[in-house]
């Protein structure tokens, strides 16, 4: 991944704007841990979604595997897994059919879906929620799905949003020790 004097300026008014990310640029190599730190309101969500093309940078150049974000998504997309700040998951349906859809949009090949999809969901520890409704699950149990989400298919880059924002300290411990084997 390449990220090059990348900006986000919004429209806030007739004649106001707010520079929420301003001249950021990094690399990652598959295998690099990185992190993006800073107070509320410093961007860093704002960063997330221009990697993931959820919204048009003012400025600069992303590229995911050598693909350009903004004029290549369909070929950069298939090699991140995002764990977005607020749950994007589909509520009613259960955790194993939102693991199916996001492994087939990923484009997780039919032969190996099932075996991928139950390994991932023993890994993530929702073995007993398998087959609940998404939507009624606990905060920390979807935070849990939707980082599961962001690794199926094991892509070689992970973008991870707050994801073990809701979970208890045991909850978080566990899905970090998961999250560090796929690095």
């Amino acid at each position: 991944m390449r990220v090059a004097s990348l900006k986000k300026v919004f429209k806030t008014g007739f004649c106001s704007n707010l520079t929420a990310v301003n001249n950021v640029s990094f690399g990652l190599d598959q295998g690099e841990c990185f992190a993006l730190l800073g107070v509320n309101g410093a961007g860093k969500t704002t960063v997330f979604k221009s990697l993931t093309n959820d919204t048009v940078p003012t400025g600069g150049r992303v590229s995911i595997g050598g693909w350009d974000v903004q004029r290549w998504f369909g070929f950069a997309r298939k090699r991140i897994g995002y764990c977005p700040q607020h749950n994007t998951l589909f509520e009613q349906l259960t955790v194993i059919e939102n693991l199916y859809l996001f492994a087939r949009i990923k484009g997780v090949k039919m032969w190996i879906r099932k075996s991928l999809i139950n390994r991932t969901i023993e890994q993530m520890n929702l073995v007993e929620h398998k087959y609940k409704e998404a939507g009624t699950l606990s905060g920390g149990n979807k935070r849990k799905l939707q980082v599961a989400i962001a690794i199926i298919g094991n892509p070689p880059i992970m973008l991870l949003d707050e994801p073990s924002s809701g979970m208890d300290p045991e909850a978080r411990r566990f899905m970090w020790q998961v999250v560090a084997g796929f690095t």
